[in-house]
């Protein structure tokens, strides 16, 4: 088959040329999918795609009149993609249900550490010869409550990792995962997670239900002071709600690993140019705040699962019609 892959970087290019078979062949597309765009991929069988790609009716109506049967995304969430129009368009759409939770929850952790312990203030600081402690004190992991707000794959890797801190571990789902349960995860209710909990991170799909989960209401129920992390889906908080947040002392952390309005931002180097995006720019001026551009999934063993599962797709669906994780 001929796979139009958009969004490609050169990591991209390294692990999907490690783990393509020889009867395939790869034609990188730098740029983002967008109905632009789509036309970029005539003479393609599938195209793969990524988190900021857009998979939308306008797209999936053009790939249908190029001829294009596979969509195969090499992520794990598919909130981009119109699946109503894909099937409509007979166009199949497949992911990467899980290339490494660890990735992601370990940077989680690494954002909580970071900035209960000022790392990243302490770095600059040093760097600057300036070695004063104020403004850096941090507080212990032990004993201190986590709420988990989706415990899938991942949720259930940071609640392993905080309960190895000696942490106690609140989680929130609508289908509570045994696996936690046996370790010592207490399942509660939203309300009461929000409210008992010094560290929300949450691990949740971004689905019309979760956009917004934390919003002004959500904010005011936290308990006072509280570290929010994401490293799921930037909509599932509302920005705006969470600068007011932080500005209030409502909230005491904030680490983000997404932002609702990332796709034009993340994944590019935007160092020469004037960001317009206020909020964002807000967020970047409190001291409290640690922002990263989508690397959770950035490790070396995620990479090459990601590679190795997506290729394995398409391979699936070329041989039977049907791709191996197919989103119905």
């Amino acid at each position: 088959m001929d796979i139009a892959v958009y969004s490609t970087k050169s990591y991209d290019r390294q692990f999907m040329d490690a783990a393509v078979a020889e009867d395939h062949k790869l034609h990188y597309l730098e740029a983002r999918l967008t109905p632009d765009t789509a036309m970029l991929a005539r003479g393609s069988d599938a195209v793969c795609v990524f988190v900021n790609d857009q998979v939308n009716e306008p797209v999936l109506k053009e790939f249908k009149s190029l001829g294009i049967r596979l969509v195969a995304l090499r992520a794990a969430g598919y909130n981009n993609v119109d699946l109503v129009a894909a099937k409509r368009q007979e166009i199949a759409i497949a992911r990467v249900p899980a290339y490494s939770p660890e990735a992601v929850a370990e940077h989680a952790a690494a954002l909580i550490l970071s900035l209960n312990r000022n790392i990243h203030r302490a770095y600059a600081r040093v760097r600057e010869g300036n070695f004063a402690l104020e403004g850096l004190l941090g507080f212990n992991l032990q004993g201190r409550t986590v709420g988990i707000v989706g415990t899938g794959r991942i949720g259930t890797c940071l609640a392993r990792i905080m309960s190895g801190f000696g942490c106690r571990v609140l989680a929130y789902d609508i289908a509570p995962n045994p696996a936690c349960v046996s370790f010592g995860v207490k399942y509660v209710a939203l309300v009461e997670l929000l409210g008992a909990s010094d560290i929300v991170s949450l691990h949740c799909p971004l689905t019309p239900q979760t956009r917004h989960l934390i919003d002004d209401s959500a904010i005011g129920e936290m308990k006072h002071g509280a570290m929010l992390i994401n490293t799921s889906r930037g909509a599932i908080v509302n920005t705006q709600a969470v600068v007011n947040g932080v500005k209030s002392g409502a909230i005491g952390h904030v680490g983000l690993d997404v932002y609702e309005e990332e796709t034009t931002l993340f994944f590019e180097d935007k160092s020469d140019e004037v960001i317009g995006d206020d909020v964002f720019e807000r967020l970047l001026t409190f001291p409290n705040v640690l922002v990263t551009g989508h690397q959770g999934f950035f490790t070396s063993d995620a990479l090459a699962a990601i590679a190795e599962t997506t290729m394995a797709n398409i391979a699936s669906f070329g041989k039977t019609g049907h791709a191996l994780h197919e989103v119905t």
